[in-house]
This record gives C-alpha cells, structure tokens and sequence, in this order.
C-alpha cells in the first residue's frame, strides 16, 4: 500500500475519531480525556513522522519539524476538547514523540512489517479508547 494512501486513511480515522470525541466529550472525564489526547498527539505523530522518513529519507530536519508540530497540533486538539491541563499534556507529548519518531523510522530494517504494526497499534489504541468511552 503507498504510504500516502495511509497518510490519508490515518487523518480521516482522526478527523471522524475527534468528531466522536467532540460530539460526547461531556460523558467524558478528566483522566480519560488526558489519555485521548496523550494517544492521539502521541500515535499521530510517530504515524506521520515514521511514514514521512520512509518517504523521504533526505529531508531528517524538516520531517522532523513537521512531524513534531502535527502532534503537538493534534494533541492540542484533542486536549483542549477538555480542560488547559490536558491542552498542555497532548501539546508536549505530541512535541516529544514528533521529535523521537523520524529516528525511528531511519533506523528501521523492514519498514512494510512495522509500518503495518504500527497502523495496527493505531487500531488497538483507538478500540481501547472507544471501549473505555462506551464504558463511562
């Protein structure tokens, strides 16, 4: 599969996830919307800065760059659904896995069987998330 084809699935799967978070972030407590937010900044910045280095394995600076600002922003978003304490922890969680994940994605040696594991972690941690909301 192109990676920008999972470039594209991931952001829709987080666009129609933050919708469904926005819609009930009432039922929502404090601890769980910290998880969501540390989750989501955290999974869609090693989503985007793994696939990003694989694609572009000359451009390490402004991969990582991007990548650390795309989770910081998607932190951000999810975090302050809920309160500024929140904001602030998927705001850094984001920066620092964005930071850590063009390493990873140049040092891998098979990158279809870890990109294909990391999506599937992406899928686990979304279904754990959306139990856990059904759930409170």
């Amino acid at each position: 599969m192109p990676i920008w084809l999972f470039i594209y699935v991931d952001s829709c799967l987080f666009l129609i996830f933050y919708l469904y978070v926005r819609r009930i972030k009432k039922r929502i407590g404090f601890q769980l919307g910290m998880n969501v937010s540390i989750v989501m900044g955290g999974m869609m910045a090693m989503l985007t800065g793994v696939l990003f280095i694989l694609q572009f394995p000359f451009h390490f600076t402004y991969i990582t760059m991007l990548s650390a600002l795309i989770g910081m922003g998607a932190g951000a978003v999810f975090g302050k659904l809920f309160d500024y304490q929140t904001f602030v922890t998927g705001l850094t969680n984001g920066a620092v896995v964005g930071l850590m994940a063009p390493m990873i994605g140049t040092v891998v040696e098979m990158p279809g069987l870890f990109v294909w594991g990391l999506h599937i972690l992406f899928a686990i941690s979304m279904i754990v998330i959306l139990s856990s909301i059904k759930r409170s």
